[in-house]
């Protein structure tokens, strides 16, 4: 059954919203946006009802919060209003109110036009839902193709991928880098760090694949690749549309051989001036790079690659993610251990 939060200062609207749809729809009445906000921390519900004229937080100011929240900016707020202005109904709509609904309401409306946009609503989420599995079908063969071209790096991207994980979420427990993360989608954020080494696609495969330590000359094309990323994420983005994921692809892409210190590739940006993105994948990479076995090395142990990227702490390495990476060595370990 879907729930139904119903707000308003006034006990009668109240009772008469419940009354109107307990026997279709799990109904919560709140009398202020306060109370609200506290339930929002443990129920998500599928629609608001949502009084404009209210003491403390208005309906405009608690709409206007919601849309702020990542969490709760996709819940359709519908506005109940004693008030028949176009002035209103134009600031609501312009806000994101998806209805209006005037009171006193008749059952028959209300329960009509709630049930509209609830079914609007489900279209969109599975329209979004079929969205997403094609973007990260194309992402994974794309990724694949990196792979599969780089036969000295095979199941670098899926570690990878794991790391990142373990990182970000680490870094949301601790409030790391708040500003930058607080509305990342992590899972999303996977999806387009898989894509970071796309650039090689271009590079040819005596380069990719040579057996040994590449010339200064290979190592200036080799290092061509960030760029080349990015340029064919801007093809893709000039074709479909920019989204989300593939502007984030796009950072991954271009700055993930960034370095601290500035002396990283392509663009020598230096410190926070590099993409959060670039300096996540930066540390994730060159670990998985030394633990792996390549033609030209042996793999390193789990705890000599972390000495090294801790000794290269504050020049190649941002120095918070480095101390983060450090901390939860043994998670990272355990997870690569289970790949």
């Amino acid at each position: 059954m879907k729930t139904i939060f119903v707000v308003d200062d006034s006990d009668t609207n109240l009772s008469m919203a419940e009354a109107v749809l307990e026997d279709y729809y799990r109904v919560m009445t709140m009398p202020s946006a306060a109370k609200m906000f506290t339930l929002l921390d443990k129920i998500t519900p599928d629609l608001i009802l949502l009084d404009i004229e209210m003491p403390e937080m208005d309906g405009f100011e608690t709409l206007e919060k919601l849309k702020k929240e990542s969490a709760l900016q996709d819940i359709p707020v519908m506005f109940l209003t004693g008030r028949n202005d176009a002035v209103v109904e134009a600031r609501g709509l312009e806000i994101g109110a998806v209805d209006f609904i005037t009171k006193p309401f008749s059952a028959p409306v209300l329960l009509n036009r709630i049930k509209t946009h609830l079914d609007i609503d489900e279209i969109i989420r599975e329209r979004t839902s079929q969205l997403h599995r094609l973007q990260n079908s194309i992402i994974s063969v794309l990724a694949d193709m990196v792979e599969n071209r780089d036969k000295g790096t095979g199941g670098h991207i899926e570690r990878t991928s794991k790391y990142i994980k373990i990182l970000i979420d680490e870094m949301k427990k601790r409030d790391m880098y708040s500003k930058e993360i607080q509305d990342w989608d992590v899972e999303k954020m996977i999806s387009s760090a898989r894509m970071h080494d796309l650039g090689k696609i271009s590079i040819t495969d005596t380069i990719v694949n040579k057996p040994g330590k590449l010339t200064d000359d290979e190592y200036e094309i080799m290092k061509s690749h960030a760029m080349e990323g990015e340029r064919i994420i801007d093809e893709i983005i000039s074709r479909t549309g920019e989204g989300e994921f593939l502007r984030n692809a796009k950072l991954f892409a271009g700055t993930h051989h960034e370095r601290w210190d500035g002396k990283g590739y392509p663009r020598g940006l230096k410190g926070n001036a590099i993409p959060l993105h670039g300096r996540i994948m930066a540390i994730v990479d060159v670990y998985d790079a030394l633990v792996s076995d390549r033609p030209y090395k042996k793999a390193f142990t789990d705890d000599e690659a972390i000495d090294i990227i801790v000794h290269n702490k504050g020049t190649h390495f941002d120095p918070i993610i480095v101390d983060l990476f450090n901390e939860i060595k043994d998670i990272i370990k355990a997870a690569k251990a289970g790949l």
